[in-house]
């Protein structure tokens, strides 16, 4: 119980900072809410984990708070990012690990035999210059799996393999025979699911077909199910890169909520009207509702 009362504080800094001054806010009561808030443009959950990610990240680790002080230095607050220099200036830096590469160890391992075309996971064929000297060899591991090769794999992206040399110990990377031609990362889930799809209509599926329609669609927002949508949000967590104001930006400056909002503010195929279909003109209510943040 000693961590609920931060972690409550925190929703309140959140709250007034960041969320209240969102379009469709309604607040924490009937009492606090906006008239018809129902009409204005509103984000959907994988939208607002983005803003809140970014607002964290560019406002208020920037921000000076009360708590963060220090008594040889009365009278000066410090934002996190100052806290965090200032304790590494008087205890130096953390030790960290110093190998690029030791996240491969903890990724899971499958045992393959390498064959003339590569190696063979999950349907997937892997190649690469690392394994031109293990095709068709057997590997120099004993054990359950004797004679076999160990790949890491990523599961969170299978577009790629990991392959470490037994002689020299670096690790390589082994790319899917067909990954440059959709130019993107994806899951084991999304590859499983792409051919679950393209079984229902093909009796020998082509699973590059397959997952190219399938992120082709999801870039283009066209995600059939709640399963989809999902996986599309994650995937895109995954590619998207946080680009940082300044520390003295305010909500509307972040990246997140300025796509969010041309993209709401596009007139719809009738023309005036905004693509979100029921929603009234965003340009004067935001520039309005913005104003309360400083």
């Amino acid at each position: 119980m000693r961590d609920k009362s931060p972690v409550e504080r925190f929703f309140r800094t959140l709250g007034e900072g960041l969320l209240e001054a969102l379009p469709g806010y309604k607040g924490p009561d009937v009492f606090s809410r906006g008239k018809d808030c129902e009409l204005d443009a509103f984000f959907y959950l994988g939208e607002l984990e983005a803003i809140i990610r970014e607002w964290v990240a560019v406002v208020y680790h920037r921000r000076p708070h009360d708590s963060l002080t220090d008594p040889r230095l009365p009278g000066l607050t410090m934002s996190p990012v100052q806290r965090f220099g200032y304790g590494i200036a008087r205890a130096g830096w953390i030790e960290i690990p110093r190998d690029p590469d030791l996240r491969l160890e903890f990724l899971p391992v499958k045992w393959r035999a390498v064959r003339h075309y590569g190696v063979e996971i999950g349907g997937l064929r892997y190649n690469g210059p690392a394994i031109a000297g293990c095709r068709d060899r057997t590997s120099p591991y004993r054990g359950a799996r004797a004679g076999l090769w160990p790949f890491a794999v990523n599961p969170d992206d299978v577009s790629r393999i990991y392959f470490r040399d037994p002689g020299e110990g670096g690790w390589h990377e082994l790319p899917w025979e067909h990954a440059a031609d959709l130019g993107m990362p994806f899951s084991a889930e999304t590859l499983a699911y792409a051919k679950a799809l393209a079984a229902r209509k093909e009796r020998f599926p082509d699973t590059r077909r397959a997952l190219s329609d399938l992120l082709g669609a999801w870039n283009l927002g066209l995600a059939a199910s709640r399963a989809e949508r999902r996986m599309a949000l994650r995937l895109a967590a995954d590619r998207a890169a946080l680009q940082a104001p300044g520390p003295e930006a305010d909500v509307t400056s972040l990246t997140a909520v300025r796509r969010i909002r041309a993209a709401q503010q596009e007139p719809g195929p009738g023309g005036d009207e905004p693509a979100a279909g029921g929603a009234a003109p965003a340009g004067d209510f935001y520039a309005d509702a913005m104003e309360t943040v400083e």
